[in-house]
């Protein structure tokens, strides 16, 4: 119970953003979306450090000075992984008119959710990666220390939620309740990927220190490639800067107080 509770509270942080199109009426002002994903940027960076880098190294600390083997190659993976579904799946980032990957005749709508569903994929395996480090009675990582990831990703989610749903109700012209459904179910796969990820860590217990890695690469991959771009374009602003330290220092803290 304590596990499904674990893995669902990512998804219940997008479902209470998205929730944010039956409260506001327009979208977002810029500066206020940027500093939301400056703060998910810096959730997810130390994130990808305290809860999945330094664990991996920690399990592989029987390797001695090639302990960094199994992060280093783990990470450079999730890079790849990602890098190929951006490539392979059609998505639409939001604010931009120029789709991704190959040509297909899907709505923007459709695209603008799978371009956030995809980069959605990664969080939840690091969630499910945790708890699959944790139900393995790992010593480094602990139920409290899963929970800690957990909370850190569903409060990065929560103003995603709101980015995806708010300007598909103003610019798409959808219902408050289509737009909240479609902002709700981008996070869906969340969960649904550290089930997945759970079940495949039972047969590959040997490999967790690459899991956590590789998990943490493919949420790096979704900071650099869109998150900071996001926040920093248009008119120049530290707002975002300020947002990812608020983030990264949240995420922290919780990472080693909870852990």
């Amino acid at each position: 119970m304590e596990t499904l509770i674990g893995l669902l509270i990512p998804f219940a942080g997008t479902a209470l953003g998205a929730g944010c199109v039956f409260l506001l009426r327009n979208q977002l002002k810029p500066l206020v979306q940027k500093s939301l994903l400056g703060f998910a940027s810096g959730v997810m960076v130390a994130a990808s450090v305290w809860s999945l880098l330094i664990p991996a190294m920690d399990m592989a600390a029987s390797m001695k000075r090639f302990a960094f083997v199994p992060a280093a190659v783990g990470f450079l993976l999730g890079i790849l992984f990602l890098l190929c579904m951006d490539r392979l799946v059609p998505h639409l980032h939001m604010g931009s008119s120029e789709a991704e990957g190959p040509h297909c005749h899907l709505k923007k709508t459709t695209m603008l959710v799978l371009a956030v569903t995809l980069h959605n994929i990664p969080e939840g395996m690091a969630v499910g990666v945790v708890f699959a480090g944790m139900l393995s009675d790992n010593v480094n990582i602990t139920l409290m220390g899963a929970f800690a990831l957990s909370i850190g990703i569903a409060i990065q989610n929560f103003p995603e939620g709101a980015i995806i749903s708010l300007p598909l109700r103003s610019e798409s012209g959808m219902t408050k309740g289509k737009a909240f459904l479609c902002g709700a179910l981008s996070g869906i796969v969340e969960p649904l990927a550290a089930a997945v990820t759970i079940l495949l860590s039972g047969f590959l217990t040997p490999l967790l220190p690459y899991l956590l890695s590789f998990a943490a690469g493919a949420m790096i991959y979704v900071v650099v490639e869109e998150l900071i771009p996001e926040a920093s374009e248009g008119e120049h602003s530290n707002i975002g800067t300020i947002g990812f330290a608020a983030g990264f220092v949240l995420m922290m803290i919780l990472d080693v107080a909870l852990g």
